[in-house]
């Protein structure tokens, strides 16, 4: 079920999945938090379907995360917005972004790069090698195009993890904004989006932390809003991996979701009573509304939580 915005909100957050698969505990505690933190702040909550790269889409998975959200009780705002509809706009950002000089096509590959290259925060550092050009030798094989960056120190307080600090060039490299394939880039497309829709406020996991920074950096070159960030620890198994399809994460119980929403806010430091397990929807959100603190959220980047 949507909900028509009602105009200009001093605070529009958004949730922005990608349909790989089903909602699972994971996904369900970035849902929860920043649905949370939007409501609670008289504010607008904005669904974005993340779906660029198609060979990692899972047919129907679109439409089976917005019944989900529907079906928990989770009422947006607005038209849902889907990336996969949105290539004219990334495609005018780049065009814009090579018009200034900022832009590069790299032949490079994987290997390249791998035997060159230091590791960062987010694997190897591209060294710049085709920021003067590309091997005549390669002329002929499919170019990526790279963004050129500084290093400037690029510095965010974050509302959970804290101060966050990175010199784009030194620790991360020019990065892909295009991929050979004509896809565009995660860090392109949100900055884009988030502009286009006027969000102030960003929640989402901590595996994204340090792509942020890189965002910022492209958010000055276009010259749009820098939103508040807050990123909340991710969920993992046992093994420490990420929940996610790939690590075969239970998809949400619709039949019973209380217990996993309740399992989610104590995941999110807040204290629901035992009994809320036992409600309904409709207590559940009232409880989740009048007692939600942002303040009791995990400062770390991830924590174990067993699925239910």
């Amino acid at each position: 079920m949507k909900q028509q915005s009602s105009g200009i909100s001093v605070y529009r957050g958004r949730f922005a999945p990608s349909p790989t698969g089903a909602l699972h505990l994971g996904s369900l505690v970035t849902a929860i938090a920043s649905y949370l933190e939007a409501r609670t702040r008289r504010g607008e909550w904005l669904v974005r379907i993340e779906d660029l790269d198609a060979a990692r889409i899972l047919p129907g998975a679109a439409q089976q995360i917005v019944q989900t959200l529907e079906l928990l009780g989770m009422n947006w705002d607005g038209e849902i917005i889907y990336q996969s509809q949105r290539q004219a706009a990334y495609q005018a950002a780049l065009v814009r972004l090579e018009n200034e000089g900022f832009m590069y096509p790299c032949t490079c590959s994987r290997k390249d790069i791998a035997d060159t290259a230091l590791i960062g925060v987010d694997g190897p550092i591209y060294p710049g090698s085709c920021r003067a050009g590309c091997s005549t030798a390669l002329k002929n094989r499919p170019s990526v195009w790279r963004i050129r960056t500084d290093n400037r120190l690029i510095h965010f307080e974050d509302s959970v993890q804290g101060g966050i600090c990175q010199r784009v060039e030194n620790e991360i490299g020019d990065f892909v904004l295009r991929r050979a394939d004509g896809i565009y880039s995660y860090q392109l497309a949100v900055v884009v989006d988030d502009a286009w829709q006027g969000i102030t406020h960003v929640v989402r996991g901590a595996d994204l932390l340090h792509s942020t920074p890189r965002q910022i950096y492209l958010q000055k070159l276009l010259g749009v809003e820098t939103p508040c960030y807050l990123h909340l620890p991710v969920v993992v198994n046992e093994q420490g991996e990420k929940l996610s399809k790939q690590t075969r994460a239970e998809p949400i119980n619709l039949t019973n979701p209380l217990p996993q929403l309740v399992a989610a806010l104590r995941f999110l430091g807040q204290n629901p009573p035992e009994e809320l397990s036992k409600s309904d929807l409709s207590t559940f959100w009232e409880w989740a509304l009048a007692n939600w603190c942002v303040g009791e959220i995990p400062r770390r980047s991830h924590v174990f939580l067993k699925e239910s």
